[in-house]
């Protein structure tokens, strides 16, 4: 299974690949577009590379990691499911925006494709967001798309050694297809 492009008015989001390093490495070598992540920024472009390689090596019933582009071909940003859970029918959405591109709605523009294609194509009945409190522009952007904020799961994650809140969001199939 490859993963499909999508096209949207501005944007088109499809397979990331090492090319795209340098792009993202605008986001993945940011402290502050990192700070909400769960492990530390790049320190080059060769160590995007490699995260790159991983993410695109992974099997797409698991994992899938889209670059998302203007119509223009600049890169701006990825999607990513993770945590795909078969029997449960779950998984877990995650995305980034490089930072001269934030407040934009880019990512308001590029998640629906990605979501529909998690409920029909992947078959999952939910979808999750696990957000850290203080990430204001992603917690307001899982409610843009419909979310809804289920409660926070304290010191559910440890990155660096540190322990750090998360505020669990989720979608259901039927409120998606709801609002489609």
């Amino acid at each position: 299974m490859t993963l499909p492009v999508f096209e949207t008015p501005r944007l088109t989001l499809r397979s990331i690949t090492p090319h795209d390093a340098e792009g993202l490495h605008e986001a993945y070598g940011d402290a502050d577009a990192m700070r909400h992540w769960d492990h530390p920024p790049s320190r080059d472009v060769s160590q995007t590379a490699e995260r790159i390689r991983m993410s695109a090596e992974a099997d797409p019933r698991w994992h899938g990691m889209w670059a998302i582009q203007t119509r223009a071909g600049r890169f701006v940003g990825a999607i990513n499911y993770h945590a795909h859970n078969e029997q449960q029918r779950r998984l877990a959405l995650g995305w980034i925006v490089v930072p001269s591109c934030w407040r934009q709605g880019l990512m308001t523009e590029a998640a629906p494709p990605v979501i529909s294609h998690c409920f029909t194509r992947l078959d999952v009945h939910r979808i999750e967001a696990r957000i850290e409190p203080e990430n204001l522009s992603s917690r307001r952007l899982a409610t843009k798309l419909g979310f809804i904020e289920e409660g926070t799961l304290r010191d559910w994650l440890c990155a660096a050694g540190e322990f750090r809140s998360v505020v669990m969001y989720s979608l259901l199939c039927t409120e998606w297809m709801t609002r489609a």
